[in-house]
């Protein structure tokens, strides 16, 4: 094999003389990383396991592995380090001996690359000082914190704290409760005396082979009881750093915790952009979390922390920042000797990553023939001892990448094996044609041309490139024959021949027409041409230089079919994106023709541009732009379209002027709400239609103005004892018209002058309560309400009249009579309380029975639901004396009870029902007997019995006297069945009913049988 590689092999095998150390070109290839080494936490203290730092590279023939330590090679004699392959195994890992930067180093003969660099660390955890910790006292409503104090560590922690005793963790949903995981800290917003308890930091570190808690010594904590806390406004004590620094595709989250009385909410915003909606929940919340972060997310965020008694705000800016991502890399290259070879790598990150080259692992510099300059390496004048694997390395501080790529410098005589003269060049009469000769060789042959025995130089009609192309030009048939190419260079010699042939040039006889034409019209362009009748031949067409596709069916670009001199192309439903020039091209093997045609679609008009928002006011802002195309029709006017977060869809916006001419390019947007985001876009129109909005605006948000509108709803009422409740409905955003949002409520007697004002911070707030112990019952006030923000106070409401809270009422109904109605259910009647004596509405009355034997406290109640002086009560026992009272009631409860008065419940009815009950039908009637019911010592008398009588949809009750013991009925028409319900009834209710089913099948009219009757006529049959 040696003696056959020649030039082609690399000149390490000239100077060695044997195959074993040689890269064979075409055969061999340099190592490739299919896996790196990864950064690991390792356990310290886990002393019988170990480390697997992988490493496994593609290469021909298979690389051999070596691995490098802080920039020192790895003793891969000694028992502690295996290697599998690529993989290095460290056995009964040390921290002292093994910490460090570790990387991996791929050989074979074509070259040597290195790894990234994998990150050894140990892991660990100590126990927190056996210190005890000093006890705090604080009192009731004040906030404080707890400090966690962790032991040493690596790497970073994560924080819980537990009372008392293992496992009662406060609850992160708490609000009063805060844990913070950059300090490990416990926040209290405001204590309470149930908070007196022992507090245990409990911290948690997790590897990835393992995971190691601890607790802290008990943080005792004494809360000292206040009968009356003091109130005070949010104060923030967990901030997070003015410049927070995160990575573009990780997490960030920013915490904000505030002490207060109310325990305070926090919100946060963005102070320059909308919020990104990944915030998700997290923006009401002591801790905002934004994943997947992407530069969009940069910006100043702020945090607000409130209460009713006031609000406390901080600011702070995320950056952020990148690791290296490559946005152009070199590629494998084979470059003949003596050339010059320049390759670039260019990666983004932020910061902005420096680059460094590398090859055969070791580092590059500009020297002799060799240039490094930044992102850019530069060899000029290649020799073969350039061969090899090249890296260039991207780092900034948040990363490292690497970019691989192998170097042959090529030497070889010249060789048309692979690449030939083309054995037969048709060419057209008249045209021009280029033979190509391009032979492998290395270093560049020099080339030249023969027709026959004579050399070909350049002429007016023939011309050799520098690069060995032969063009001939104007041909004719006496160009006919055979050509042949030399190649020459210090390693030999080479030719190859090919034979030209000429035939008839091809023309156009029909070209194109320019046309015209509105959007969504059919338009036919015509193409016919002349060729050499012993070549197919073939058309094609282009829209603005781009090939069409004209064998999709389903497309707008359609072939006319018809003679082989016809290319005609049919264009369906035309858009305007389809305007432009059409060149037809006419083709054979040798030659071709072209003409071309200009295709103008008429339509609405373009996109406008460049749309700036200018001059933001409160409720207006300037618009400009730039004119779009008007696609051949004027344009006739402008629509300016808007939205905001309180409406997604995009409407038509007030503008001035109302119509904007077809000629502007600015115009003001009116009627906007005050402090509201707004993006806008603007649409041209011409006689076609509306054309494709413009790209949206930048998100501008209105000045703030002072509030325009009143709250609704303004109402109240009930409460406690010396209570006026006034409520009404929390204004919307789009009313609020800047921060800083609050209520003015004003109220006043009814009847007298003097307003009392008073102010309700939070926008949310829905409801005030206004306490004196001099405020008589229902007393009637005047109220009315308006809004205020950091801008000024908005119009009053109109005055709504709201009672301060009832009291019960004073006296309680009189005559009260009470009546048995049956052995289970009484009415009850009385004089109704008058309404001056409610203390405020009356609702309706109270009824309170009980047995005799009971205790009137053990009474059941049944209230109406009205005024009506007259109630039934049911659900009673038989033969049983029961007290009744009657009382009346409103919201604040129930008066004092009427004098009470008795009853007694009537017998039962007997519990037996109507027994041998029987029926005969007799033509179109059915007759039903039964026998009498007699009632007992202890059952009410009989008064008469019911028959209900139920047929499809109908029904029917009879009441027949005591001394009937039988009914008769009418049957149904058709075949059917009637149900009967027979049941006695007296004084004390009704009785249990007999429920029977009478089945009727008529043969005729008038004949009619029972069920057993028409079974036993059929058996006879």
């Amino acid at each position: 094999m040696c003696t056959q590689l020649l030039w082609s092999i690399m000149v390490r095998f000239v100077l060695s003389g044997t195959c074993g150390d040689v890269c064979v070109a075409g055969h061999d290839s340099g190592p490739v990383f299919e896996e790196q080494p990864s950064s690991l936490i390792y356990p310290e203290g886990l002393t019988e396991g170990k480390v697997t730092l992988s490493c496994q590279a593609r290469a021909n023939p298979a690389a051999a592995y070596r691995w490098l330590v802080n920039g020192t090679a790895v003793p891969l004699n000694l028992d502690r380090y295996t290697l599998v392959a690529g993989t290095l195994v460290i056995s009964s890992p040390d921290p002292i001996r093994d910490t460090g930067s570790y990387q991996c180093l791929a050989i074979n003969r074509c070259g040597t690359i290195i790894s990234r660099a994998a990150n050894l660390k140990f892991g660990y955890l100590h126990d927190f000082p056996p210190d005890g910790r000093s006890p705090q006292t604080i009192n009731e409503g004040q906030g404080m914190f707890l400090a966690c104090q962790p032991p040493p560590h690596y790497p970073a922690l994560s924080y819980r704290w537990f009372l008392n005793e293992f496992p009662n963790f406060i609850r992160k949903d708490d609000g009063r409760w805060f844990v913070s995981q950059v300090t490990g800290n416990l926040y209290l917003a405001k204590a309470e005396p149930n908070d007196t308890a022992n507090y245990f930091c409990f911290t948690t570190i997790n590897m990835e082979v393992s995971t190691k808690s601890t607790f802290s010594k008990a943080n005792q904590l004494t809360v000292v009881p206040d009968a009356n806390p003091r109130k005070s406004a949010p104060t923030i004590k967990v901030r997070f750093l003015a410049d927070t620094y995160a990575l573009a595709g990780h997490t960030a989250q920013l915490e904000c915790f505030a002490y207060g009385n109310p325990v305070p909410k926090v919100r946060w915003r963005k102070v320059d952009g909308l919020m990104p909606s990944k915030a998700g929940p997290t923006v009401e919340g002591p801790t905002l979390t934004l994943p997947e972060l992407s530069f969009d997310d940069e910006g100043i965020y702020e945090c607000e922390a409130y209460n009713s008694e006031g609000r406390d705000t901080y600011q702070g800016r995320i950056n952020v920042q990148a690791q290296p991502e490559w946005l152009q890399v070199m590629t494998d290259s084979e470059v003949e000797i003596s050339s010059d070879l320049q390759w670039s790598c260019v990666a983004a990150g932020k910061p902005r990553p420096s680059v460094r080259w590398l090859r055969n692992g070791q580092p590059l510099s500009t020297q002799d023939r060799v240039e490094v300059n930044g992102v850019h390496l530069r060899i000029i004048n290649l020799a073969l001892e350039d061969s090899g694997m090249y890296q260039c390395v991207a780092e900034n501080k948040h990363g490292t990448i690497y970019s691989t790529a192998e170097l042959r410098v090529q030497v070889q005589a010249p060789d048309f094996r692979l690449n030939p003269v083309r054995k037969l060049i048709p060419a057209a009469r008249g045209g021009q044609v280029m033979i190509d000769c391009r032979p492998r060789a290395a270093p560049k042959p020099s080339l030249f041309w023969s027709r026959g025995t004579e050399l070909l130089t350049n002429s007016s009609r023939i011309t050799v490139t520098p690069d060995g192309i032969l063009w001939i030009y104007n041909i004719s048939r006496a160009d006919e024959g055979k050509y042949t190419c030399f190649a020459e260079n210090y390693l030999g010699k080479a030719n190859s021949t090919g034979h030209l042939s000429v035939r008839d040039a091809t023309k156009i006889t029909l070209a194109p027409s320019n046309a015209d034409i509105n959007q969504g019209e059919n338009v036919t362009l015509q193409c016919h041409a002349s060729h050499d009748a012993a070549m197919d031949l073939t058309f094609t067409w282009s829209l603005n230089g781009v090939l069409l596709d004209l064998e999709n069916s389903a497309g707008p670009y359609h072939r006319v079919e018809g003679k082989e001199n016809t290319g005609d192309l049919l264009i369906v439903r035309a858009q305007l994106s389809q305007a432009g020039i059409y060149v037809c091209t006419a083709q054979t093997v040798v030659d071709s023709a072209s003409a071309s045609a200009r295709l103008v679609v008429r339509g609405p008009p373009g996109p406008p541009g460049g749309l700036l928002v200018k001059n933001v006011a409160e409720t207006s802002v300037e618009l400009r732009w730039s004119r779009g195309y008007d696609n051949h029709s004027p344009i006739g006017k402008y629509v300016i379209m808007g939205r905001s977060p309180l409406s997604s869809e995009w409407r038509k916006m007030r503008t001035d002027p109302v119509n904007i001419e077809g000629n502007a390019e600015s115009a003001r947007v009116i009627g906007l709400i005050p402090w509201t985001d707004y993006e806008f876009r603007v649409i041209a129109t011409n006689i076609l239609g509306s054309g494709e909005p413009s790209m949206p605006s930048h998100i501008i948000r209105t000045l703030q103005a002072a509030p325009t509108v009143a709250p609704s709803g303004l109402a109240g009422g009930g409460g406690d004892r010396d209570e006026l409740i006034v409520t009404w409905t929390p204004m919307a955003r789009e009313y609020q018209n800047g921060d800083g949002f609050g209520y003015i409520l004003a109220f006043r007697k009814k009847d007298t002058s003097s307003w009392t004002e008073v102010r309700v911070p939070r926008v949310e707030s829905s409801r005030y309560v206004y306490y004196n112990s001099s405020l008589a019952a229902y007393t009637p006030f005047e109220v009315k309400i308006k809004a205020y923000n950091r801008k000024g106070e908005g119009p009053f409401s109109q005055v709504a009249v709201v009672h301060s809270a009832e009291e019960e009422p004073t006296v309680g109904p009189s005559s009260i009579n009470a009546t048995a109605l049956s052995a289970f259910e009484i009415q009850v009647s009385w004089e109704p309380v008058q309404q001056l004596s409610a203390n405020g509405i009356l609702r309706g009355y109270e009824i309170r029975y009980w047995r005799q034997h009971e205790r009137e406290a053990a009474a059941d109640r049944v209230r109406t639901a009205g005024l009506d002086p007259t109630a039934r009560v049911s659900g009673l026992r038989p033969s049983t004396r029961y007290h009744v009272a009657v009382l009346a009631y409103n919201s604040a409860g129930t008066g004092p009870p009427s004098p009470r008065t008795t009853v007694t419940t009537r017998k039962p009815p007997p519990n037996r029902p109507p027994g041998s009950v029987s029926w005969k039908a007799h033509g179109s009637r059915v007759t039903v007997r039964w026998d009498q019911v007699i009632a007992m010592h202890n059952e009410s008398a009989i008064l008469g019995y019911k028959v209900l009588y139920k047929h499809e949809d109908q029904a029917a009750l009879k009441f027949l006297d005591k001394t009937k013991t039988s009914v008769s009925l009418p049957l149904p028409k058709d075949n059917g069945y009637i149900v009967l319900e027979i049941w006695s009834w007296g004084e004390g209710g009704d009785g249990p009913a007999h429920e029977i089913i009478v089945v009727i099948y008529c043969v005729t009219v008038g004949h009619c049988f029972k069920l057993n009757q028409l079974s036993a006529l059929i058996q006879m049959i």
